[in-house]
């Protein structure tokens, strides 16, 4: 056994791969929260970054954020792609996709203009989706029976 593989795992999560690559898309990893490692604060990147660990506090980039099988999250996420495959207490923001792994646990409330969830996922939250959803700053749009209520009590 190697040094790299004692280190950093890699029979381990070459084994998982399987079910959720290192980085979900092929992508190049920038950066790693291992297992019994902790995070607590604010996480700003850009790139490819996963979380096996744990974290609490809030996440932004524009970019990948993978959330491995044995990680715990408790965050508020904005992030360009999230992919989950451990459990995620907080409500996420993806400006693409949300893709959810069938080991995958989110209690909170998502806003994306793409979701993927797999058989044997649990969500516990409401989900805003279509144009516009996933960007920052910007309300949801009302219905467009509510909206017609509203203007026809004028």
């Amino acid at each position: 056994m190697t040094l790299s593989t004692r280190l950093f795992g890699e029979e381990e999560r070459s084994m998982k791969k399987d079910r959720m690559p290192a980085t979900a898309g092929g992508g190049n990893l920038n950066a790693f929260l291992g297992e019994g490692t902790s995070f607590k604060g604010t996480l700003t990147f850009e790139g490819t970054v996963r979380i096996d660990g744990r974290l609490e506090g809030e996440i932004f980039t524009k970019d990948m954020l993978v959330i491995g099988e044995g990680a715990q999250v408790t965050a508020a996420i904005h992030a360009g792609v999230v992919v989950i495959g451990g459990t995620v207490h907080g409500n996420i923001t993806a400006e693409r996709k949300i893709e959810i792994h069938p080991t995958g646990r989110l209690y909170g409330n998502i806003c994306t203009p793409s979701l993927v969830i797999e058989e044997g996922v649990i969500f516990e939250g409401s989900c805003t989706m279509g144009r516009g959803a996933g960007q920052v700053g910007e309300p949801p749009a009302a219905e467009p029976a509510l909206e017609q209520e509203r203007l026809l009590a004028r």
